[in-house]
């Protein structure tokens, strides 16, 4: 299987005794979905964003697709929500226009969408089960629905990788599970990889293929069966802090 990320050794620091990741040694094939999880302030955001090439290690490498993540020559390929306190806000876009900006933004093409960008727009839209709200505010719509949204908005620039920060924030229990079935759907269909990151991964469990448990350096990488019954509760995660 050819890997889509590889950490080798990596730390990283915010300054002088601030360390946030220690000696991470991290493989993720080609077409996996992952889950993420640990503490709130154990280095999770941080190391999505070594991943993704937005900081660089204090120490060690870190690898996408073969090449130095924060200068791999293919960008494009990456699909990212970041974490966000907040959902939609007050912005008057509609579904179609927001989903559009992602399409804009993956850098191929400048100035207005050509047919076949419209095309793979529309085809993001039904995917995530939107069609019928395509032309709506996203304000008017539900935190879940949004959240779709925000998803379909990554998936319009046809990525190779996703990577979702704290995807089910703010939404109830009933959307959590609705987008965790979303995206097994999409892995199954789209063959993407799908690196799912969350304080808990009950809503996302049965979906995945390995679940990486991080707190300062990785405590647990494997299936969520195996997590020792110390840290595991069905549904839940419990990471010492």
């Amino acid at each position: 299987m050819s890997l889509a990320v590889e950490l080798k050794d990596v730390s990283f620091a915010y300054g002088p005794g601030r360390s946030v990741l220690e000696n991470v040694h991290l493989a993720l094939g080609q077409g996996e979905f992952v889950a993420v999880a640990g503490p709130n302030g154990g280095g999770k955001t941080t190391l999505v964003r070594i991943i993704l090439g937005l900081e660089r290690p204090s120490g060690g490498k870190a690898l996408l697709w073969g090449e130095p993540a924060h200068r791999v020559s293919g960008r494009q390929a990456l699909g990212y929500l970041a974490q966000r306190s907040e959902v939609g806000g007050d912005a008057p876009a509609t579904v179609r226009e927001v989903v559009s900006a992602g399409r804009l933004a993956s850098g191929r093409l400048v100035g207005r969408l050509r047919r076949e960008d419209r095309a793979h727009v529309d085809e993001a839209i039904v995917r995530v089960g939107l069609e019928p709200f395509a032309d709506r505010p996203l304000r008017t719509l539900s935190g879940g629905m949004q959240q779709r949204a925000f998803i379909a908005k990554a998936l319009a620039a046809q990525p190779s990788l996703l990577v979702l920060d704290e995807p089910t924030t703010g939404v109830d229990a009933e959307s959590q599970e609705s987008i965790a079935a979303l995206l097994a759907g999409l892995h199954g269909e789209l063959g993407v990889t799908i690196v799912y990151v969350s304080h808990e991964f009950g809503a996302v469990e049965q979906h995945v293929e390995r679940l990486v448990l991080v707190r300062r350096t990785i405590v647990f990488d494997g299936p969520p069966h195996e997590l020792p019954g110390l840290w595991h509760d069905p549904g839940h995660v419990h990471v010492p802090e």
